[in-house]
């Protein structure tokens, strides 16, 4: 029998916790991505082309890891993710503080990324499954409105004039340190008995072998393709970006950052919210992805306006994009016990990993004369629209009994 669990115990906690450190992790790269690349000796020129490099390379450790972990998941159980993902990446990081080429920080981004891939999965998957149906939607609201705000961290602790190096340890040591709360944590009653049961876990040929499984999965993940262009292209190469649009002042990355997580915290706590009352992940996610392709859009026409109300507006475009705790909620209740975890895990990082294909189609634009902005602009677009379609045709999940398998 499974043992429902209070919104406000240790495993929610704990995976909001999780999430907070994993997100600090995701997207310290963003933020000292020039700091960083400057001391390992790279050109100006050279800083740009490296850091999408590096982005996508880590972007590709999650795809790699989300797999592995989201198997793992099924077949060990959630709680080895969460145990072995954050492992992973807290060393990674801690020595990714001591790279003096872009061999070694690429090797170590890579690390990072795969091991970046198990936390928010596992940690959604154990929330959903051992809160009650009509309660798991505040649980993983939790989660996400928690985890973003990490992100926030980074930004005020990368702004706060605190070396890049120290900031890579800083993510290593809380990683390491939530370690010891984990052993608080107990299994999900209704994953141990199903394997109990011997029935068959974890199984990709399981999760591809159904049509409507299949489209079902990459409707998922396409809804998830604007809230990673906001963040890899508009928000990581804000400074270039501004520059086209001739921003008046400085446009620091850490701040960036800072703005645009404090906009995702308060759009994922207020998306979770309202899924709740509307009793609806479908309805909250066609409605968020167009608030997000408005804000897009508006983002070009910020031409030379001050730096500060170049923040503002990653506030209100991060608040649009903040849809990411109903989209995985949402992702988990789709699929059956025996692969939840491998479709929950894998889900965000293909999303993660789809903007290797969206910084291609920007770099391609340019290559046609597109302008930089121009480039930008029908990347966002494309996203949004593909997005929105994905949400439209998605199936409600809203209030769905878990306790099932696939077959």
């Amino acid at each position: 029998m499974n043992k429902e669990a209070k919104i406000l115990s240790t495993p929610v906690i704990v995976a909001a916790l999780g999430y907070f450190v994993d997100i600090y992790d995701l997207v310290l790269f963003s933020i000292v991505r020039k700091p960083s690349l400057k001391a390992i000796r790279l050109s100006e020129n050279q800083i740009e082309n490296y850091g999408l490099w590096l982005l996508n390379i880590q972007m590709v450790g999650m795809l790699v890891g989300g797999v592995i972990w989201g198997i793992i998941g099924d077949k060990k159980g959630r709680l080895s993710v969460l145990f072995g993902s954050i492992l992973l990446y807290s060393l990674a990081n801690i020595l990714n503080a001591f790279v003096v080429d872009i061999t070694q920080y690429g090797i170590l981004r890579f690390i990072a990324g795969v091991g970046l891939a198990g936390e928010l999965g596992a940690g959604i998957t154990l929330v959903s499954e051992i809160l009650h149906k009509d309660k798991r939607g505040w649980g993983t609201t939790i989660v996400a409105t928690v985890g973003v705000s990490g992100a926030v961290f980074a930004g005020l602790l990368g702004s706060s004039g605190v070396s890049w190096s120290t900031c890579y340890i800083v993510g290593g040591v809380l990683g390491l340190g939530l370690l010891a709360l984990r052993f608080g944590v107990f299994e999900s009653g209704m994953y141990q008995k199903v394997k109990e049961e011997g029935n068959q876990l974890g199984s990709l040929r399981l999760l591809f072998s159904n049509k409507k499984r299949v489209m079902t999965y990459f409707k998922c993940i396409l809804i998830g393709l604007p809230i990673w262009y906001c963040i890899g292209i508009l928000i990581t190469l804000s400074p270039e970006l501004g520059k086209e649009l001739g921003i008046v002042g400085k446009i620091e990355p850490p701040k960036s950052i800072m703005y645009c997580y404090a906009g995702v915290t308060m759009g994922d706590l207020f998306s979770g919210i309202i899924s709740q009352w509307m009793k609806s992940r479908k309805k909250v996610l066609q409605y968020f992805v167009l608030a997000t392709l408005v804000m897009v859009i508006a983002y070009f026409f910020m031409q030379n306006q001050s730096v500060q109300n170049f923040y503002f507006l990653f506030v209100a475009l991060g608040f649009a994009a903040g849809y990411w705790a109903v989209l995985i909620s949402s992702a988990s209740e789709q699929f059956g016990t025996n692969i939840r975890a491998t479709a929950t895990t894998s889900i965000p990082n293909f999303i993660r990993a789809a903007l290797v294909p969206i910084t291609i189609l920007y770099t391609t634009l340019q290559s046609f004369d597109i302008t930089k902005l121009n480039s930008a602009l029908y990347t966002g677009i494309a996203c949004c629209v593909i997005a929105f379609l994905a949400a439209y045709f998605l199936e409600e999940s809203f209030g769905k009994d878990l306790n099932y398998q696939e077959k």
